[in-house]
């Protein structure tokens, strides 16, 4: 062995070392904390809170999208962070990135310099899922990647509200070198190619982008069109087997909640200087938990049912869940006054039309 090979060996010793310690000893981001009520939101939203803290960047900031969620009328928005807002914010850039040579050798290509890699892969592969995915269910989710050794098949990735290490057999099927997909994963790469924005200039740039996506916000209340879409379905729900709804809870209730409850600890967060009145936010963000709370009082009523094959409407905590909505905005309203962005018309019109319809 040349000695730069000892010296790039001895280098990635130290690097997998590092990645070792901080697997063993990490402490998720207060976001993750045990006060939350959702531990955890969806993986991309997750990994990005963690990512961001690791770098020493605070992910408060890139939360106002969650003013946008809205009902997809068969889930709620699967919301994620908008990759602009990073760059703008925290200066990373995000781009997909192609993928025409095995996939390990992309990653350590990127991971060499400095760049993490968002990679789509099958939970039945991540030990740090084990008794509830991990060699029991094929799921996609996403990891980054920012730690690999080719030579001895061991990566360091971040997933939910974590940091793990994976390898051998778990190695092989993250990549896909066990049994290789006629299609390749979808991949991104995530880049600090510019100076983040600290201090006053972070909090007046996010305040931006709260007022951009409250303009952005629905036209109507999104849970009066679950109300709808849930009266529709309940019987078919209640018929079909459990794992049914475990993927129709996750969808929709724990989508639900996470968002707007990361959303009232944004309001905090935004209201540390004193920008708003703080009983109006105080309102906002007991709003904000009480759609976190009514959304899994809500989850636990359908499973419940749903067990017994029975049918439940959720009425009573729908009623929660809108009025909650309501308050919500209004205050928004009151403290933040923007003027929406306004729908394309044509969309608007058979929406509308369609809104008709249900309540006919």
């Amino acid at each position: 062995m040349s000695s730069t090979q000892l010296a790039a060996s001895n280098s990635l010793d130290m690097v997998l070392h590092e990645a070792s310690r901080r697997a063993q000893g990490y402490r998720p981001h207060l976001l993750h904390g045990s006060h939350m009520v959702r531990k955890q939101s969806n993986c991309y939203v997750d990994l990005w809170i963690e990512l961001l803290a690791q770098w020493g960047l605070d992910p408060h900031a890139a939360l106002p999208f969650t003013l946008t969620q809205d009902f997809e009328e068969d889930q709620f928005t699967f919301f994620k962070f908008p990759l602009e807002d990073l760059e703008l914010l925290y200066g990373v850039v995000v781009q997909e990135h192609g993928i025409f040579e095995p996939l390990q050798m992309h990653i350590e290509h990127q991971v060499k310099r400095g760049h993490v890699m968002l990679v789509e892969v099958d939970a039945w592969h991540l030990p740090d899922t084990r008794g509830i995915t991990y060699q029991q269910q094929h799921t996609k989710t996403t990891i980054g990647i920012d730690v690999i050794d080719q030579a001895h098949r061991q990566l360091g990735y971040f997933h939910n509200s974590g940091y793990y290490l994976a390898g051998g057999a778990d190695y092989d099927g993250l990549l896909e070198l066990a049994t290789p997909s006629s299609l390749s994963p979808y991949v991104e790469c995530a880049k600090r190619r510019f100076k983040p924005l600290e201090g006053a200039a972070l909090r007046e740039a996010s305040f931006a982008l709260f007022q951009r996506h409250l303009q952005r916000r629905p036209s109507a209340n999104p849970i009066v069109a679950f109300r709808h879409a849930l009266a529709r379905d309940a019987a078919a729900i209640a018929s079909r087997p459990m794992s049914y709804f475990h993927a129709y809870s996750f969808n929709i209730f724990r989508q639900l909640g996470a968002n707007f409850e990361l959303l009232g600890h944004y309001l905090r967060w935004l209201n540390l200087d004193g920008r708003s009145d703080p009983g109006l936010i105080a309102n906002m963000v007991a709003a904000c938990n009480r759609i976190a709370t009514e959304s899994m009082v809500l989850e636990f009523r359908l499973a419940r049912a749903c067990s017994r094959g029975k049918e439940d409407r959720g009425e009573s905590s729908l009623d929660v869940l809108e009025h909650a909505y309501t308050v919500l905005f209004d205050g928004l309203d009151e403290a933040f006054p923007v003027t929406r962005i306004e729908p394309y018309a044509e969309v608007a019109a058979q929406q509308s039309q369609y809104n008709l319809a249900l309540d006919a």
